[in-house]
């Protein structure tokens, strides 16, 4: 079949349109952000990729448009595709169609760390043997791709609570029934689609719902707010995980080093095994004992998995070292979200020690640009020495309260030269810089890179 994906730069549609590739589609696709990494990786996989939303990119009509939950009614393509009928289906629709029916699907939500855990997921299992399918939605640096079909029975897959499609407005995760399902934390996020966290929480709901008696989920001890989803009905064995021993905690960790970057796994208080890795934050950690435990559901023991754990390479945008251009770290990372900012700063700076902590970031998501999470931004970034917040056209509130909020240097800069400017003029020798933004940011970390190699 000849398959166009509306969206396809979109980390998810990118991911799925590698899977339709592999099942032998011949697969083309529409986006209005066509930028690296999704953008690079498709074209190397020889997918057709074209900028906007032009009915002519649906002439001659393919078999399936497969539609990202970015279009709306009112996009020129989508206005055709309904008058001249084509058949259509949302992104999540046909990842269950076509790729999950009669596998084990390991699903791994939560407001955050869902792309790096889902790829540690995905790692683990592979080093173990088991040859799993996954879609993750970022670019793993230990995969050649974001998403495969795989050999084996096991799927991973990166269950996001956003929503399918305009035409269905159930959260992705839904269609995905697994059997294992990690949920990592739940958090209020998504303004543009949920009023509260209450609708947040139905959606999970929903979700437990659809795992089977016979799977298992695996939840931290301290998160309160997946505490009330599953004490609205749940009908699957829970595995409590926490970052040290807690009574009711059957995987917890000891920790080795202050940063996350060693600690020991124990198993109802007996060490398990060990994992002394590059990534650092307790969130990491976190992360790593969902992993484990989900793992150990297929028949991974805990010391294979923290074996794996410990060579595990990580996500590109996840605090990625872009370079040391003038010996200064520049550091590329997906963080949108307070808590995420928050967590990602104080992993940095347990690691930096003293050294000095830049931080340039763009509220550029829908919740950051409703103005959701503006009287959280100014404690989250307070690890930073300096903050660089972007004022970025379009963006309906000011940030200078933000700024005025802060304990720790901040300004507010309105475009990518101030920012260039400051960094290059300010920043020095052992300095660490850390980009946050889940889009292009207009090229900002090319360019800094590029800048501070020329200052030289």
């Amino acid at each position: 079949m000849h398959l166009h994906i509306l969206g396809i730069c979109g980390t998810f549609m990118g991911s799925l349109a590698l899977l339709a590739r592999d099942l032998g589609h011949t697969v083309t696709g529409s986006d209005q952000n066509v930028y690296p990494p999704m953008s690079t990786q498709l074209e190397n996989a020889g997918i057709t990729l074209m900028q906007g939303y032009d009915r002519s990119h649906l002439q001659p009509h393919p078999d399936l448009v497969i539609v990202g939950n970015a279009m709306k009614r009112g996009i020129d393509a989508i206005e055709y595709m309904l008058n001249a009928g084509l058949p259509y289906i949302s992104g999540p629709q046909f990842l269950a169609d076509h790729v999950l029916q009669g596998k084990h699907v390991l699903g791994v939500a939560g407001t955050h760390g869902k792309t790096t855990t889902t790829t540690m997921l995905a790692w683990v299992l592979d080093q173990a043997g088991l040859e799993p399918g996954f879609l993750i939605g970022g670019v793993p640096l230990g995969f050649s791709e974001s998403a495969r079909l795989g050999a084996g029975k096991y799927f991973c897959v990166e269950a996001d609570e956003y929503d399918s499609a305009f035409f269905d407005k159930r959260s992705k995760f839904v269609h995905y029934h697994p059997k294992t399902a990690i949920l990592n934390n739940l958090e209020f996020d998504h303004a543009d689609i949920f009023d509260d966290l209450a609708a947040i929480q139905k959606q999970f709901h929903h979700l437990v719902r659809t795992i089977p008696s016979e799977g298992r989920i695996i939840a931290p001890i301290t998160e309160s707010h997946i505490d009330e989803v599953l004490e609205m009905g749940c009908w699957t064995p829970v595995l409590r995980t926490s970052l040290d021993a807690q009574p009711n905690a059957e995987l917890y960790a000891e920790q080795l080093a202050a940063d996350g970057s060693h600690f020991n796994v124990l198993q109802n208080g007996v060490i398990k095994g060990e994992v002394h890795w590059n990534m650092t934050g307790q969130h990491s950690v976190a992360n790593a004992l969902a992993t484990i435990a989900a793992a150990e559901h297929v028949g991974v023991s805990i010391e294979t998995a923290c074996i794996a754990l410990s060579n595990f390479g990580g996500v590109k945008r996840r605090m990625e070292l872009l370079g040391t251009p003038r010996g200064i770290e520049v550091y590329d990372d997906f963080a949108h979200h307070p808590t995420a900012i928050e967590t990602t700063l104080e992993g940095a700076r347990k690691r930096l020690g003293e050294r000095k902590l830049w931080a340039i970031i763009e509220p550029r998501s829908n919740t950051m640009r409703m103005g959701s999470h503006k009287d959280g931004l100014a404690y989250s970034a307070r690890l930073a020495d300096a903050v660089i917040w972007y004022q970025p056209e379009g963006l309906d509130w000011d940030l200078q309260p933000v700024v005025a909020a802060a304990d720790n240097h901040a300004v507010v800069a309105n475009t990518l030269d101030e920012i260039i400017q400051t960094i290059v003029s300010q920043a020095g020798e052992g300095d660490a810089v850390v980009i946050m933004s889940n889009g292009g940011f207009g090229g900002l970390h090319q360019k800094l890179m590029q800048a501070l190699q020329h200052s030289a």
